[in-house]
């Protein structure tokens, strides 16, 4: 079965967007994954498409209606879990895009406005994702992401299966620092360690660089990288030192 994104939007003409670009768009004209957008407003019950309504309880904006929105789910079809972009949802990982990436495919609510009446949330089981702590006009960028995210997992879409185990998060950690020609540029020289042709110190820079990256930048990552490797700390050791 093709790995499917059915998208329900107010703002199909957002998609693809910059998924018929690079790899996605690649793998999606090869048919290695399938985009469908729905429009919420199809399902709306007046002649104007009215998809949202002013808040009880008052307050600014307006909010995205539970009767139209369950409609526009229930017509849609699709296959997969059920998710709504917002805020306020769980940050999205790496694991959970595997696991999404794993599965037939995903269906993905982009609110608008002031958020989405919690009703259908509630009443659909939606499960809530978050790209991070900031707020965008929509759920369509986030859309865009976490379709890209995933369908680079998929086979066939990633050339080389070394580029996906190596890179940031795959093994808990961020990702070692690259470098390419020019062997020195405006005094900076590329370690000679890569230079060597020794495989092996070269594996152990990388993962010490790795390692040294997380600790300074993602100390939560970090944490949890030591809980899984039994709490041991490679940068308290002088193990961690920086081989140039």
């Amino acid at each position: 079965m093709t790995w499917r994104a059915t998208v329900l939007t107010i703002f199909p003409e957002m998609l693809p967007g910059p998924l018929s670009y690079s790899l996605a768009g690649k793998a999606l004209k090869a048919g290695l994954w399938e985009l469908e957008t729905v429009d919420i407003r199809d399902f709306a019950r007046d002649k104007h498409r009215t998809v949202d309504d002013a808040p009880f309880g008052g307050g600014p904006g307006l909010v995205m209606r539970p009767d139209v929105l369950d409609a526009a789910i229930a017509g849609a079809g699709g296959v997969g879990a059920l998710i709504h972009l917002s805020p306020r949802g769980r940050r999205l990982e790496q694991e959970r895009v595997r696991e999404l990436a794993a599965s037939p495919g995903v269906r993905l609510v982009c609110g608008r406005f002031e958020g989405v009446d919690e009703r259908v949330i509630e009443a659909r089981a939606i499960e809530e994702l978050s790209l991070g702590d900031f707020v965008l006009s929509g759920g369509e960028p986030a859309a865009i992401a976490l379709i890209d995210a995933c369908v680079r997992l998929l086979p066939g879409v990633v050339g080389s299966a070394e580029t996906l185990a190596e890179e940031s998060f795959a093994m808990g950690l961020l990702e070692y620092p690259q470098y390419t020609r020019p062997r020195e540029w405006q005094g900076r020289a590329v370690p000679d360690v890569l230079l060597s042709g020794d495989h092996g110190r070269i594996r152990e820079w990388r993962r010490r660089e790795a390692e040294r990256l997380t600790r300074e930048r993602r100390p939560d990552l970090w944490a949890r990288h030591l809980a899984r490797e039994g709490g041991r700390d490679r940068g308290d050791t002088g193990i961690g030192e920086v081989e140039r």
